[in-house]
C-alpha cells in the first residue's frame, strides 16, 4: 500500500481535451450538470457556474437521441472546458456524442449489446482521440457476478472492471480511466486498492451517491482522503445532492487539506470556545463570501482568542486575532493595525485584496518559473 501523497501510484496518462490524466498531471476535479441536457440554456449556465468555481471537466447525461443532438450546442457554448458524454446501453448515443464532438465518454462496454456495436464505438473513439471511462457502481453489477458473490464486494467490483478492461484491450484500446464507486465508504476504498496494483490505468475516484451535502462532504472526505493520502487517484468527482459547484468546491478543499493542489483562499478559523469575545461566526461567514471570487492560493486566519489566535494569525499570509470587541490584522506575520469588531471584515477583506495586488506586480526574477 501506498503511504504518502509523495508515493502517488504511476499511470499512464491519458488525454482529455486539452487535459492529461495520469501520469504526472495534477489530480482534475470534475463534476456532473444536474439540468436536463435537452435544455441547453440551463445546462450552459449551469457549466458556466461549475467553471467558475474551478471544474475542470463537465459530465454530462445522454439518456435519449434529444440528449445527444444538445451535445454539439452545448459544446459550442462552453469551449472553455471539456465534456464527458455519460451513456448507458444505447450504443448509437455514444456514437452522436462522438460525432458532436465530446472529450470523453463514460460506458461500460459489455453493456452496450453485441460485439460488433463495440467495436464501432471503440474505432470511432480511437479515431477522434477519445478516451473511456469504465464506471463500475456497487448498485449496478451485473447478475452473474451477484449470483457468484453474493453481494456487492470489492472483489467483484474489481472483476467486473477487469472484465470490461479485456474487451477494449482485444479491440487495442488503451486509452482508458476507471472508477470503482459505491456509496459505502470502505466498500469503495477496497475496490481501488484491490484493482491499483493490477492495471496502470488512471483512476477517477468518488463516491457514489454520497448523501446530502453534509453528509456526503464528509464520505466523500473520508473515502476520497483516505485513497489520495495513499497516492491512488487522478480525477475526483463529489457526488452530492446539492448544486454542481458546490460538489466542486468541496472537492478542492479535500485536495488542499492534502497539500495536494491549491485554489482559492483557505480560511483557517478556531471552533470557538468559552474565552470567545467577538461574533467570530459571522465573522467567519461574511469573509468567506467576500472572498469566494479568488483564486490565487492564499491562507487566511481568522481566529477568536489571544490563546492560539496571535500564532495561527501570524502564520497565515494574512489573518486577526480578535480580542474583546476588538481585532489584530496580521500581514505576513506582522501585526499592522488594530481595528474594531464592526471593522474585522472591511478591513481584513482590504488587507487582502492590496496583498494579491502586491502580489501581482511584484516582478519575477530572471530564471525562475512563473508556475
Amino acid at each position: 500500500m501506498l503511504e504518502t501523497t509523495r508515493d502517488r501510484r504511476r499511470t499512464r496518462p491519458v488525454r482529455v481535451g486539452p487535459l492529461t490524466i495520469g501520469g504526472d498531471a495534477p489530480v482534475v476535479v470534475q463534476s456532473m450538470t444536474k439540468t436536463d441536457t435537452r435544455d441547453v440554456g440551463a445546462t450552459v449556465e449551469q457549466i458556466e457556474q461549475m467553471v467558475a468555481a474551478g471544474c475542470e471537466l463537465v459530465r454530462l447525461a445522454v439518456p435519449d437521441v434529444q440528449a445527444a443532438d444538445a451535445l454539439a450546442e452545448i459544446a459550442r457554448r462552453v469551449p472553455k472546458v471539456p465534456l464527458v458524454a455519460d451513456i448507458h446501453f444505447q450504443y448509437r448515443l455514444a456514437l452522436m456524442a462522438l460525432d458532436a464532438g465530446i472529450a470523453k465518454l463514460r460506458l461500460n462496454p459489455g453493456n452496450i449489446g453485441e460485439p460488433e456495436r463495440v467495436r464501432e464505438v471503440v474505432r470511432k473513439a480511437q479515431g477522434c482521440g477519445v478516451p473511456i471511462r469504465i464506471g463500475v457502481n456497487a448498485g449496478s453489477l451485473e447478475r452473474r457476478l451477484l449470483e457468484k458473490y453474493g453481494y456487492p464486494t470489492a472483489e467483484a467490483m474489481v472483476e467486473s472492471a477487469l472484465d470490461h478492461i479485456r474487451i477494449l484491450e482485444e479491440l487495442d484500446f488503451r486509452e482508458i480511466i476507471i472508477s470503482l464507486k459505491a456509496s459505502h465508504v470502505q466498500l469503495t476504498v477496497d475496490a481501488y486498492r484491490l484493482l491499483a496494483p493490477q492495471v496502470d490505468y488512471p483512476f477517477h475516484l468518488g463516491i457514489t451517491e454520497a448523501g446530502s451535502a453534509f453528509v456526503g462532504t464528509i464520505k466523500s472526505s473520508v473515502g476520497l482522503g483516505m485513497l489520495l493520502a495513499e497516492g491512488i487517484g487522478d480525477t475526483i468527482r463529489v457526488s452530492l445532492a446539492t448544486e454542481p459547484a458546490e460538489e466542486v468546491r468541496v472537492a478542492y478543499e479535500i485536495l488542499k487539506s492534502l497539500d495536494i493542489r491549491s485554489r482559492g483562499v483557505n480560511v483557517i478559523a478556531c471552533p470557538t470556545c468559552g474565552r470567545l469575545e467577538v461574533d467570530l461566526f459571522k465573522i467567519v461567514s461574511e469573509i468567506e463570501q467576500r472572498v469566494a471570487h479568488i483564486q490565487e492560493p492564499l491562507n487566511v486566519a481568522v481566529m477568536g482568542c489571544a490563546v492560539n489566535g496571535p500564532g495561527e494569525a501570524r502564520t497565515a499570509h494574512l489573518g486577526v486575532a480578535a480580542g474583546r470587541g476588538n481585532g489584530m490584522i496580521y500581514r505576513d506575520g506582522i501585526a499592522v493595525k488594530r481595528v474594531t469588531e464592526e471593522e474585522i471584515v472591511p478591513a481584513l477583506v482590504q488587507e487582502i485584496e492590496s496583498y494579491l495586488a502586491e502580489k501581482q506586480q511584484t516582478p519575477v526574477p530572471a530564471g525562475e518559473p512563473t508556475d
